[in-house]
């Protein structure tokens, strides 16, 4: 079956044809075209009207791809407002003092990167000149999120403005005793300068993207009017595999995010080689960016091409252009005029005609040194229609060389990135180059010198001008003095330490209970931030929506299904809950927005971000980090924890091992708590550390990770004088009682299996005349950081004794320790036990069966835990041998 004009089916079909006689006419005249002029001159003729279409607001689907060339015409560029003189000694300067930085470090062994700044200096000069606004103007200015192997020029930038000196990039790549630079952007160690740790490939985009949408969200909620600043993320074009480069495109569109532009350095390398060896990398972006509603501007070629342009009067060389893979372009950069005549313009009698037109020196100009990116007048063009474009993000697409101006040896080498210096030879042509004033004699020493126009030289005066202009230096990280958050009204924490009574609550419930109250806090309320990625009412949060709203820009356009219920779901303009679908990556981007709004914009905002505990640290543990890197505040909850209360879903959902992960960051401070009492004590103690005054010694910049569970259990009341072991990760919760000179025992249980230590207590007792002290480890691994700096203190030379060998000092018998997780997670403090040590875990992969099944199947149930006590006390001669075998058979084991 075909249409009337002979289409094969498809969506048109469906559709009425009011008139077929003319729509036969405009295909008849495209077919016309076609036959006399060329298929490449219809398809002109169709995107011209599809264009013209656009303008006049007919309602059609875009086109994905566009020509390989410029968006933005060189008709249609503005003149940038500045003096492009002096803003192009500045670069050179910047260029040779990041190459001389990363030569002179090699010889420390520290390496460094080169190539990657030499190809997009212009990207970030041209901003650091016009566009990006500092912190020391109105707003918060704007968050620039810096490819990290672009480091060295913006450490050059900062040398030349005096922010730093030479003995600092000396430093590149070591401590120094703090006066080091760090290799890659990273605020834990150079606070003052960088605010978003962005070398994990593709955590930066993602990170901007969720960032650009926190400060639309602070907005909405009234904290905070950030409509000011911009949010600017570069990028690699290879960085742009990373699945989470790409993974938030759409929020960013659907939400029109346009106060976010991507900048994407395409040198056309990656670093090993080609990005797109046998495609085009551009193209494939384009069309990406395209089709999840972004603003796309492509600059490709500088001034030199117009030229050629010119002289294309019948479209070879823009098919020409579309067709050459990149492998093949990044060659021509690299080759002479004799080579590209050949293989570039010999492909069709068209350009050869057009290539006689040319001299040598005008196509080694064009394939050599003439990129978009290359060319301030290209780049603030596309910057400019950026910010212009409204109701969409914008990425800007520039093309680069890679190693450009590091001269023959570095320009376009596949093995350009592992590259960590240049000759002294190299640095003079690249001098010469550059047309910086270093004379012969400053390289006498055989190394190479930093250079710098001086203090009060025009480049130093006018970088000075333009930076006040726009607010200040940048990048800068500033912690704004920020008042500490009073404390919460007691009243929200009673609840939990009165425990339930009789009633049934698991951990879970009790967390989001506690949040709950403290969100209606008349102080701080406001100032929570729920994050959950599509999970709420899972973890029984949906009572929020309808009294704190989830954010959504546009509100709720809809009637809710459950509008007639109690807890119906509702969006607001100024929702407090940021639900965020199916994105774990995408809630966590979430929660470091929020984690870092204190220095972002001066605005302290309490993360709480709830998860399946399987999809924590386990899923998106890199942004664990870069969540420490970046110095972020919050609580990091995950539910349903453990390996053995979620077991109907099998070993994917069975976590018993996240407290081991997130035992290696410094930044963690990692609970498992028992009761809802503890997580009271837990909350309060963090939101006075990281939002209140933290004790001497104490670091502020840490975040909570606490573990919850799905197990319905009564809830005791919290008893007398507990709270220091809560926090400091144990206590005991209930003596055991036995006989006269019953063998004695301690059991050192967290999360829920304290409710199996203490049936395995009640066992001991009644039928072994075995008296077992039950504790509650509220954090394994707060107590193991407590003995390390204890060793740490007698190393040098101070006494001090962990406070898990003074809490248990004294206790008699062995120690047995159970948990939900890996015995390793326990066995973290077995080396500061003094007593007998053992331990039981939950080793192996997750089941689907009962709780009950799962647990015997570990042999952390009460029986297996009062089998393994028995087996402690015999191999110390305190209960016959006998009774082991005994208890296995009494107990079915």
């Amino acid at each position: 079956m075909t249409d009337p004009v002979g289409m094969p089916p498809s969506e048109l079909d469906q559709l009425p044809d009011r008139d077929a006689e003319e729509t036969a006419e405009w295909a008849a005249s495209l077919d016309a075209v076609t036959e006399h002029a060329g298929s490449h001159r219809a398809a002109y003729l169709m995107r011209r009207t599809l264009q013209h279409a656009e303008k006049a607001g007919v309602a059609l689907p875009r086109l994905l791809e566009t020509d390989y060339v410029n968006t933005i015409p060189t008709s249609a560029e503005p003149a940038p407002d500045g003096d492009e003189e002096l803003e192009a000694r500045i670069t050179a300067w910047n260029r040779w003092n990041a190459a001389a930085m990363v030569t002179r470090g090699s010889r420390f062994g520290v390496g460094g990167h080169i190539a990657t700044f030499a190809s997009a200096a212009w990207l970030y000069e041209t901003g650091f000149n016009h566009f990006f606004r500092g912190k020391e103007g109105d707003g918060s200015g704007d968050q620039l999120y810096i490819q990290g192997h672009a480091s060295p020029g913006i450490y050059a930038r900062a040398f030349l403005d005096g922010r730093l000196t030479e003995a600092h990039l000396d430093n590149f790549r070591q401590e120094a005793g703090g006066a080091g630079l760090p290799s890659y952007p990273h605020p834990r160690r150079l606070p003052w300068l960088w605010e978003f740790p962005t070398v994990s490939m593709g955590l930066g985009p993602l990170s901007a993207i969720y960032q650009a949408r926190f400060n639309r969200y602070l907005t909405g909620r009234g904290i905070k009017d950030t409509s000011g600043s911009h949010v600017w993320a570069f990028l690699g074009d290879g960085e742009m595999d990373e699945p989470e480069s790409t993974a938030a495109l759409a929020l960013a569109a659907r939400e029109r995010l346009d106060n976010l532009t991507f900048v994407v350095n395409c040198n056309l390398q990656r670093l090993d080689g080609p990005v797109r060896a046998n495609f085009k990398i551009v193209q494939e972006l384009e069309a990406q960016f395209r089709g999840a509603g972004w603003n796309v501007v492509k600059t490709l070629w500088g001034n030199a091409w117009d030229e050629l342009f010119r002289l294309d009067t019948t479209g070879a060389l823009v098919r020409r252009l579309r067709e050459v893979p990149d492998a093949q372009f990044q060659t021509y950069a690299t080759r002479d005029a004799s080579y590209i005549r050949e293989h570039f313009f010999g492909a069709e009698p068209a350009l050869a005609e057009l290539a006689k037109l040319l001299t040598d020196a005008k196509i080694s100009e064009c394939f050599h040194t003439s990129r978009g990116g290359h060319e301030a007048r290209k780049v603030y063009a596309a910057y400019q229609a950026a910010l212009s474009h409204k109701g969409a993000p914008t990425v800007i697409l520039a093309q680069t060389v890679k190693g450009f101006t590091l001269g023959k040896g570095f320009e376009s080498k596949n093995a350009n990135h592992q590259m960590k210096k240049l000759t002294l030879d190299e640095f003079k042509g690249m001098r010469d180059l550059l047309g910086l004033p270093i004379p012969d004699s400053a390289f006498a020493d055989g190394l190479v010198p930093y250079g710098h126009p001086g203090a009060e030289s025009p480049e130093v005066r006018y970088l000075a001008e333009r930076r006040a202009a726009l607010g200040g230096p940048a990048p800068a990280r500033r912690v704004h003095p920020v008042p500490a958050l009073p404390e919460p009204s007691e009243r929200a924490f009673a609840a939990l330490k009165k425990g339930s009574g009789k009633q049934e609550m698991a951990t879970t419930m009790a967390f989001v209970r506690l949040v709950k109250d403290l969100m209606r806090d008349k102080e701080t309320g406001r100032r929570w931030v729920p994050i959950v990625p599509d999970e709420a009412r899972t973890f029984g949060m949906e009572s929020l929506f309808p009294s704190a709203g989830i954010y959504s820009p546009l509100g709720q356009t809809y009637e809710p299904v459950d509008r007639d219920q109690l807890m119906y779901y509702k969006e607001a303009t100024d929702g407090q809950i940021l639900n965020e679908g199916i994105t774990e990556a995408g809630a966590m981007a979430d929660f470091i927005a929020a984690a870092t709004s204190y220095a972002t914009h001066g605005e302290t905002m309490i993360p709480f971000y709830i998860f399946y505990s399987m999809f924590g640290w386990q899923r998106t543990g890199d942004q664990m980090w870069q969540l420490a890197d970046q110095l972020g505040k919050g609580f990091i909850v995950g539910a349903t924890a453990g390996r053995t209360t979620l077991t109907g879903e099998g070993l994917q959902h069975a976590d018993g091992h996240s407290h081991l992960i997130a035992a290696t960051n410094p930044a963690s401070l990692n609970y498992d708590p028992a009761f809802a009492y503890e997580i009271a004590v837990i909350v309060k103690d963090g939101l006075r550390r990281m939002y209140g005054e933290a004790a001497p010694g104490e670091d502020p910049n840490v975040f909570y990770y606490l573990t919850v569970y799905n197990e319905p259990k009564p809830q005791p009341a919290m008893p007398e004088g507990v709270e220091e072991g809560i926090v400091r990760g144990l206590y005991r919760f209930r003596e055991g009682s036995a006989g006269e000179d019953a063998p004695r025992l301690q059991l050192l249980a967290s999360g829920t299996a304290i409710h199996w230590a203490l049936e395995a207590q009640e066992l001991l007792s009644e039928d072994w005349n075995v008296a077992a002290d039950v504790w509650s480890a509220t954090s394994w691994g707060e107590l193991r950081r407590d003995a390390l700096e204890a060793d740490e203190a007698l190393l040098r030379g101070e006494q001090r004794t962990p406070y898990v060998t003074r809490a248990l000092e004294g206790a008699p018998g062995p120690v047995l320790a159970v948990s939900d997780w890996m015995r390793q997670v326990p066995d973290q403090i077995s080396q500061w036990v003094e007593q007998d040590w053992s331990s039981l875990g939950t080793d192996g992969f997750g089941l689907s069966d009962t709780r009950e099944a799962a647990r015997r199947h570990f042999g952390v149930d009460a029986r297996s835990i009062t089998v393994a006590a028995l087996a402690q006390l015999a191999r110390r001669g305190e209960v016959p041998a006998s009774a082991v075998k005994e208890a296995r058979e009494r107990y079915g084991l």
